[in-house]
């Protein structure tokens, strides 16, 4: 169940809306309706009590990280002194606010975090990591992987799959 939908309460409209609007999320109501075969109050509806279910979480500009000049990437397998759950409260409160860490993954296996980092350049990342992610909450180790280019890196999820 999602925020109050199940799962298979979602029909091909429902489908069609989200992927449309992962595509596009500036789509007008009429531009969606028209693609998606219905009539903008109908349309409108959905798009409502999917956002309002939680399905649809918000909509935001893709902004290119690389025309920011914030190309260099790193993963960072992380390993914790401690996992019990305030140890992992306490590390997740706390990456939250470093802003150079695009996401944050708790792995099951040999390390208990993955990182990735986006910083401008090599000096940046070498100065974020033992400036900030080193003194971040029961951080025990890190072993550094970094990209040399992004072959796929789509976030939106395909509704339809």
């Amino acid at each position: 169940m999602i925020g109050g939908i199940r799962i298979m309460d979602l029909d091909r409209f429902d489908h069609a809306i989200l992927s449309e609007l992962a595509g596009d999320g500036r789509l007008s109501i009429a531009d969606l309706a028209r693609r998606i075969g219905l009539t903008k109050s109908p349309t409108q509806a959905r798009v409502r009590r999917l956002e309002a279910a939680g399905v649809i979480k918000g909509y935001r500009a893709l902004i290119d990280p690389i025309q920011l000049g914030r190309d260099h990437v790193a993963f960072v397998e992380l390993r914790l002194s401690d996992t019990r759950e305030a140890a992992l409260e306490a590390f997740n409160a706390a990456v939250m606010g470093v802003p150079e860490i695009e996401a944050v993954h708790l792995i099951a296996g040999n390390f208990d975090y993955l990182l990735k980092i986006r910083t401008r350049n090599m000096a940046d990342y070498r100065r974020i990591l033992a400036e900030v992610i080193s003194t971040l909450p029961h951080v025990a180790s890190t072993s550094t992987y970094v990209a040399m280019q992004a072959v796929k890196d789509d976030s939106p999820l395909d509704p339809g799959s």
